[in-house]
């Protein structure tokens, strides 16, 4: 696919997946490694694999179902992402935002992101769940950016402000929620690395150096991409490893991917019943 995106490339998609549901979606959410399990809360989905849906990437990645659900939760009408694609597995920034570009043209205004991400500053520990205020998109500052390219006005503007890309009255309704259910929320800001390798003791040290709270490998794309067209966005990272620097060399735990999925797994119920909330709300 070439490095821009214009309505041809996502409107055979567009169309493929509105003529296999029943609903008119207004929230799209995008659910990150071992979080799946979200998407058994929306009742009565209409079910529709990626490997269906015209140019739609399809992940490689275990923990990524690869099904997109359309439905309602909680009052809200939803498209769900099981699974999303990533930069390390091959595809261009235009290819994995795609999905974003199709939820747009289906007429999605608010876009709720999650990821699991290891924790950089102090005190955030495997478990914890953080609200992302904002974003270092270190792989879109080296060139890779899906809006590089030829821009198509009608999905969005030439040079878009991103000093609001994380909408504050959708926050706001997060942490709202957080306090109603007595459930701890971090805050913080998200460090988009290109990964597939998790990061050295050094590159740790320069992460945290630069403001970052926590690291992963994916969801700014996203989030650019949403900005561009309009949508409001909520992100929330669930902290599924510690990549302080000084643990990592005093214990010689190694992380892994597995480690990621089970932690994600154990403390997705807290982030689906704070997204159900937030969901209550928009719907």
């Amino acid at each position: 696919m070439p490095e821009l995106t214009s309505r041809e490339h996502v409107v055979p998609a567009a169309e493929y997946i509105r003529q296999r549901t029943r609903h008119n979606p207004t929230v799209g959410l995008v659910l990150g490694s071992g979080l799946g399990a979200l998407a058994e809360r929306i009742e009565s989905p209409d079910v529709i694999p990626y490997s269906d849906i015209p140019r739609f990437p399809r992940s490689t990645v275990a923990g990524h179902s690869g099904r997109l659900l359309v439905g309602r939760a909680n009052g809200a009408q939803v498209l769900v992402m099981q699974g999303r694609v990533h930069f390390y597995e091959g595809y261009s920034p235009s290819e994995i935002t795609l999905p974003i570009r199709v939820m747009q043209l289906l007429g999605v205004k608010a876009l709720i992101v999650t990821n699991a991400a290891g924790g950089i500053r102090p005190g955030l520990k495997a478990g914890d769940l953080m609200a992302i205020v904002d974003h270092l998109n270190l792989v879109g500052m080296a060139g890779n950016n899906p809006l590089r390219g030829s821009n198509d006005e009608a999905l969005g503007p030439r040079f878009p402000d991103m000093s609001r890309a994380y909408d504050p009255g959708l926050l706001a309704l997060l942490r709202d929620e957080a306090q109603a259910q007595g459930i701890a929320l971090q805050e913080g800001v998200y460090a988009m690395v290109a990964g597939p390798n998790y990061e050295t003791p050094a590159e740790v040290r320069f992460l945290r150096g630069i403001g970052a709270d926590a690291v992963g490998m994916s969801t700014v794309p996203e989030v650019l991409v949403a900005r561009h067209g309009g949508m409001r966005v909520l992100g929330a990272s669930l902290i599924t490893n510690v990549a302080i620097d000084a643990l990592r060399e005093a214990s010689q735990q190694e992380p892994s991917h597995k480690e990621v999925l089970e932690a994600a797994q154990s403390a997705a119920p807290k982030l689906a019943s704070l997204l159900l909330g937030v969901l209550r709300h928009l719907g």
